[in-house]
């Protein structure tokens, strides 16, 4: 049987989602590693299979080609626990699916970028890392206070809002350089998301 093929960014968490997805559900697919910067990823930007040009982008086996990680998310998500299927839920969800792309992932994303590619150092500067510390700090207050008296962010039980979020959430220190000791509520998020049955860190690629 024909299998789905996943072209990601290994180091980029709008990649990680879908992987760490596919990991919950235990679906198997073919992995396709398009690291920023390299010959795989101008390969396949070269060869089409990035129609948007930009990663992920999830092939299925019908050719049909499926783009952005949220909507990749929504598509594998639907029929499983992942989704909720009460209409308000499903809203609050996706609410926060929107937030993760608009606001967080322009700023926790952009730092870790910053200071992490080699390509975007000269990008770095003292202002612009200051900007996005502080920028980054009032959307990670915003998140520790929804978590406030419940372990996930939408319901009893992790969505994949919560997988939305988690995947840039889960580095914002060690990639970010955001000091998560002030954010005790996402810390102990972080750590059921990693407790979950089939989780896969940001390095184990398939």
């Amino acid at each position: 049987m024909a299998q789905m093929t996943l072209y990601s960014m290994p180091s980029s968490g709008n990649s990680y989602k879908v992987r760490l997805l596919l990991a919950f559900l235990g679906r198997d697919y073919t992995h396709v590693a398009c690291e920023y910067g390299t010959a795989g990823l101008v390969q396949a930007k070269a060869d089409g299979k990035a129609p948007l040009g930009k990663f992920p982008v999830l092939h299925l086996p019908d050719g049909r080609v499926l783009n952005e990680s949220n909507a990749i998310l929504w598509y594998l998500g639907a029929g499983t626990d992942w989704v909720p299927t009460e209409p308000f839920a499903q809203a609050q969800m996706l609410s926060w699916m929107f937030f993760e792309q608009n606001r967080h992932e322009s700023v926790i994303a952009v730092r870790a970028a910053l200071r992490c590619y080699p390509e975007r150092a000269h990008l770095a500067t003292p202002e612009r890392l200051a900007a996005l510390l502080e920028d980054g700090n009032a959307i990670l207050t915003l998140m520790e206070d929804a978590l406030a008296g419940q372990d996930w962010f939408c319901g009893a039980s992790p969505t994949i809002a919560d997988i939305a979020l988690y995947g840039y959430t889960c580095t914002a220190d060690t990639r970010g350089g955001y000091d998560m000791s002030g954010f005790p509520r996402i810390t102990a998020w972080c750590d059921r998301m990693a407790a979950l049955p089939g989780h896969v860190t940001l390095d184990q690629i398939p």
